[in-house]
């Protein structure tokens, strides 16, 4: 399939969710896509692409890809397949391992961001798990937080300080981006306490929300604002200063 050429992004409507890391690399790749679920019948269409797959493929969840009859599947693999395409992931099979490695790091990351507020079960509201979520939230943001953010600044350090591989964007950046742009909506206070010891992960965060599709696409109605439906949510009581 050429480079041009048009995909199809099934996710939820509304939220920016696991859905907006594979919006960030169509973007920044400049590749022509449609959001299905948004578009009138499209909640319909990814529903029944769910429940009987297509070609012997069957998503398991959201989001789901399809590029001409091909379906990927996965946040990660959808991830990777698109920068292999769109040269934002380096060649060699080493770097294309290491960046997938990173990747499935920041999955870890955004399941524990989103345990944060549901501990107990997604399918519960959070006003049920309250009490379950407070402190579930406080030893992420004392002991989990750091340690991920930390790890990723030591990545950035011994690479090359604004890249987390190779010498110029990856996937794996705007993905980071993400990350520190949603910890941000949702714990701002915890954030704002780690921010001095992670200045490289700051200015990656500042230098992808420059680069010109990015800053285009932040602008654009495209861009769904964080909520508290999606991953990210700010609620002020799970903010508190970890004890």
């Amino acid at each position: 399939m050429p480079t041009r050429a048009r995909y199809e992004l099934y996710y939820w409507p509304s939220i920016q969710g696991r859905g907006e890391f594979v919006r960030l690399v169509l973007e920044e790749a400049g590749a022509p896509y449609v959001d299905v679920a948004r578009a009138k019948g499209g909640m319909e269409k990814m529903l029944a692409l769910l429940a009987r797959g297509a070609d012997g493929v069957r998503p398991f969840a959201p989001p789901f890809l399809k590029a001409g009859k091909l379906i990927v599947f996965q946040t990660a693999d959808i991830c990777a397949f698109l920068a292999a395409r769109h040269r934002l992931v380096p060649k060699d099979e080493a770097s294309r391992l290491h960046a997938h490695a990173l990747q499935l790091t920041i999955a870890d990351l955004v399941a524990e961001v989103h345990d944060a507020h549901h501990p107990i079960a997604g399918g519960l509201y959070y006003e049920d798990q309250k009490r379950e979520a407070k402190k579930r939230a406080a030893d992420f943001l004392r002991e989990r937080l750091p340690k991920f953010l930390g790890y990723f600044e030591r990545v950035l350090e011994e690479n090359d300080c604004a890249h987390l591989i190779g010498r110029k964007l990856s996937y794996v950046d705007l993905s980071m981006f993400q990350v520190v742009e949603g910890l941000t909506y949702a714990f701002p206070r915890a954030m704002a306490r780690i921010a001095p010891t992670i200045p490289l992960l700051r200015a990656l965060r500042a230098g992808v929300a420059a680069r010109p599709r990015i800053a285009a696409y932040l602008a654009s109605p495209r861009r769904e604002p964080f909520n508290e439906m999606g991953i990210f949510r700010h609620y002020p009581e799970l903010d508190a200063s970890p004890k």
